[in-house]
């Protein structure tokens, strides 16, 4: 793989975002269908969320820029640039305090295993 610049493409997200309706944009450059690890850059405009969902495997959040806050339950953490934030095994929601970015990476449960 070519080297890939995450702010270059997180900048570019982020003005995607600012113009859209939803206020959110996102590109994923690793992973795919098919894979386990995905790697996803998502840009959010200030006060706009991803909604509370389940977690569907282990995953982290980077905060690439601006501030954020991840939601499960009654719990709150709150991130900003460089912060990584582990996402609970658990319904949660991303919620940008101002407008951010984030490099999320997150692995699939693998189905029907056994000890």
């Amino acid at each position: 793989m070519d080297p890939f610049n995450v702010h270059t493409q997180a900048a570019e997200l982020l003005e995607t975002a600012r113009s859209s309706s939803a206020g959110r944009a996102a590109y994923m450059p690793v992973g795919g269908p098919g894979t386990e690890m995905t790697q996803t850059i998502i840009a959010l405009a200030s006060g706009f969320q991803l909604d509370e969902h389940e977690n569907p495997g282990e995953a982290t959040v980077l905060v690439l820029s601006g501030q954020v806050e991840l939601g499960s339950g009654d719990s709150v953490w709150s991130g900003s640039e460089g912060d990584l934030l582990e996402v609970p095994d658990a319904r949660h929601h991303l919620l940008a305090t101002s407008d951010a970015t984030v490099l999320l990476t997150s692995v699939k449960r693998r189905s029907g295993l056994t000890a």
